[in-house]
């Protein structure tokens, strides 16, 4: 028997740490990760726990440059728009093809911004324009390095907005700044209607807070390298999963693994043995 911080177990963990970081598995850097703004720390994927909850899909209007033409965009996060640095559309998409290149214009913060054309976009999903907001997204934010897009963090680390919200929204807290920047997108015409959504809603698993994606520098461990052996046991039968149909939903996890995100900003266990 063993308890979390006894000797043998911290030793271990100095070993793993040092042993992978020298085999070039773990590195600091800055990615999106799970931020509780109530524990005011970094989270790992598992450390968040989904509900269902019933949501909002606003749909904004971006205007053209100069012009009376407009993208509708859609967002579940509308508060997040403060950090937006492009609208991306399919490069496929004969709607918004002689829209690439143009520049628009952000609601309310008059931010200039560019349209850009990038795979990620669905041409089914929404209208298939999507706002880019890097520092906020983890998807935005890959979008964001194709792009040498500007990574904006619009929030402190306990939900509220900071100053490049703008002076009427910075110190408001994240949700009450949805509230009152949803009002003031009505007022200027730039609300273009709203659909209910059942939105997945990620919660602190220790506090139940929901939690906010942001850009933050942190401890990470490369999971690819790991996974491709995992992977490729279940593949070649050395391991099997029984019912086999669980397979599937191993190999879905595993080829689309993201880096884990391995340090808290609060002492929850073992510190991390870097100096």
């Amino acid at each position: 028997m063993a308890f979390t911080m006894d000797e043998k177990c911290s030793k271990a963990v100095k070993e793993v740490f040092v042993n992978m970081y020298n085999e070039g598995l773990i590195y600091q850097g800055s990615r999106i990760i799970n931020w509780c703004p109530c524990c005011k720390t970094a989270l790992s994927d598992a450390e968040v726990e989904y509900a269902e909850e019933p949501s909002s899909f606003w749909h904004l209007r971006y205007y053209v440059k100069d012009s009376d033409r407009y993208l509708v965009v859609a967002t579940t996060r509308p508060e997040t728009m403060f950090g937006d640095t492009a609208v991306a559309v399919n490069p496929k998409d004969e709607r918004y093809k002689d829209l690439v290149g143009k520049t628009l214009v952000l609601p309310v913060v008059g931010k200039e911004i560019p349209v850009i054309a990038d795979d990620y976009v669905d041409l089914e999903f929404g209208t298939g324009a999507v706002k880019i907001t890097p520092a906020h997204d983890p998807n935005d934010f890959l979008v964001g390095k194709r792009h040498g897009l500007a990574e904006i963090n619009i929030m402190t680390d306990d939900g509220r907005m900071n100053e490049l919200a703008g002076a009427k929204y910075c110190g408001m807290d994240r949700f009450a700044c949805r509230t009152a920047l949803v009002a003031d997108l009505e007022a200027g015409g730039y609300l273009d209607h709203v659909e209910d959504y059942d939105n997945q809603v990620g919660h602190c698993y220790r506090c139940h807070e929901v939690v906010e994606s942001r850009l933050s520098k942190q401890w990470f461990v490369k999971m690819k390298p790991l996974a491709e052996p995992a992977i490729a046991a279940v593949k070649s039968g050395e391991v099997r999963f029984v019912p086999e149909r669980w397979s599937k939903i191993y190999f879905n996890w595993m080829e689309n693994i993201q880096d884990w995100c391995i340090s808290r900003q609060l002492w929850w266990g073992h510190q991390i043995p870097a100096w």
